[in-house]
C-alpha cells in the first residue's frame, strides 16, 4: 500500500478546456501525481444534471480524458476512470442523499446560479432534480476513497464543506466510517485573466471568442488571440495588476509557462516593448499547444486509452467497494450483518 497521501479529483464533461483551466489547475494536477496517491474520474453522472445530448456526452468524456492525458497525466502514477464505471459512486451518493437536509442542499449557491436560466425551448422553466442533490453524490465521489485532500477551486470550497458535515454526522450516527476531507490549495497557481476584459477571469462561457485561449483551438487562430489581446497605451511592460491588467496577464501567461517568477519575467521584457511581449507569449504558449494537441490526437481514438480507463476502473472500484461494505454493515442496509 502507498504511504503516499491520497487525493481525489473529478473532471467535467465540458470537453473543453482553456489555457487558464491548464495553468490554473491542470498543470499542478500533473506536478501532484507525483506527491500523492491521485485518483481523477471523469463525472459523467454530474455531467447529466442539466440537459445535453447524448452524442456530445458521450465525445467530451472521451474528449476530456485524451486531454488529461495530453497535459501530462500518467496511468503508471494516477488512477483514472469513468465515474459510471464504479456502481459504488451511486450508490453510496443515494445513502449520502438520505443524511442529507433538504435545506443544506437548497443553500448551495451553484444550485441557485444554475438554475435562475435553466428554461425548454419554449419558454418553460425546467429544473431537474439531479441539479438539487448532486453535492451529495459529489460527497460521495470524495467519501469512498477516504481522500485526505481534494484540490478545489473558490466555487468549490461549499461541496468540501457538505462532505465534510456529511462524513462528520454518519460517523457519529453509525460509527467510524469515512475520513473527514481536506481541502487543498497548491502551493503555485496562477489566475488567467480573459484577454479582451482583464478585469475577470478566462472563462470558455465567454460570449466572445477572442477572450479565451481553448488548448484545442487552432494555432493561428491563438496567435491572433495573443496579438489582440487588450494592453494599454503607455507602452511601458509592468506586472502591476490594478493600473495595468492586460499587460500583468500577459506576464502572468509567460511566467507560469516558463516556469519562472514574476521578477524574472519583468526582468526578461524590461525596456521592451508590448510587440515583444506578446511575440514572446505567443511562442510559449504554441510550443504547449503543440505539444498537447499532437498527443491529444494520437490518443483519442486509441484502444490505449479505452486499457487505461478499464485498469482504472478495476482499481477504483477495488477500494470502492470495501468502503462501501463498511457503510453497508453499519448502516443496518447489510441484513444478514448481525
Amino acid at each position: 500500500m502507498s504511504d503516499k497521501k491520497r487525493m481525489v479529483s473529478g473532471i467535467t464533461t465540458t470537453g473543453t478546456m482553456t489555457l487558464g483551466n491548464y495553468i490554473g489547475a491542470m498543470k499542478n494536477f500533473v506536478a501532484l501525481q507525483d506527491e500523492f496517491e491521485m485518483y481523477i474520474f471523469v463525472a459523467n453522472l454530474h455531467g447529466i444534471t442539466k440537459p445535453i445530448e447524448k452524442e456530445i456526452l458521450r465525445k467530451n468524456i472521451k474528449s476530456m480524458v485524451a486531454l488529461y492525458f495530453a497535459c501530462g497525466i500518467e496511468p503508471s502514477k494516477a488512477t483514472v476512470f469513468v465515474q459510471s464505471d464504479v456502481l459504488e459512486h451511486t450508490e453510496l451518493g443515494w445513502i449520502l442523499t438520505c443524511n442529507t437536509t433538504l435545506g443544506e442542499l437548497q443553500r448551495m449557491t451553484q444550485f441557485k446560479d444554475k438554475t435562475n436560466n435553466l428554461k425548454l425551448d419554449n419558454g418553460t422553466q425546467f429544473i431537474p432534480t439531479g441539479l438539487l442533490v448532486y453535492p451529495a453524490l459529489m460527497a460521495a465521489d470524495i467519501l469512498l476513497y477516504d481522500a485526505q485532500f481534494v484540490p478545489v477551486g473558490k466555487d468549490q470550497k461549499q461541496h468540501i464543506e457538505l462532505a465534510r458535515n456529511i462524513a462528520e454526522r454518519m460517523n457519529n450516527k453509525y460509527g467510524e466510517m469515512f475520513t473527514i476531507p481536506e481541502e487543498y490549495t497548491p502551493k503555485i497557481g496562477s489566475k488567467i485573466m480573459d484577454l479582451q476584459n482583464p478585469e475577470k477571469k478566462m472563462s470558455k462561457s465567454s460570449n466572445n471568442p477572442k477572450s479565451f485561449i481553448g488548448l484545442l483551438d487552432n494555432i493561428n487562430e491563438v496567435k491572433n488571440k495573443i496579438k489582440s489581446a487588450v494592453t494599454d497605451s503607455e507602452n511601458v511592460i509592468k506586472f502591476d495588476t490594478e493600473k495595468k491588467p492586460g499587460i500583468s496577464n500577459l506576464i502572468t501567461i509567460f511566467a507560469s509557462l516558463k516556469n519562472i517568477n514574476l521578477e524574472t519575467a519583468e526582468e526578461i521584457f524590461k525596456n521592451k516593448d508590448y510587440g515583444f511581449l506578446k511575440e514572446k507569449v505567443t511562442e510559449v504558449v504554441v510550443e504547449l499547444l503543440e505539444k498537447i494537441q499532437i498527443k491529444y490526437n494520437k490518443l483519442l481514438n486509441s484502444e490505449e486509452i479505452d486499457k487505461w480507463l478499464e485498469d482504472g476502473a478495476q482499481k477504483a472500484q477495488n477500494i470502492a467497494r470495501k468502503k462501501l461494505t463498511k457503510v453497508l454493515n453499519l448502516t443496518g442496509l447489510n441484513y444478514k450483518r448481525k
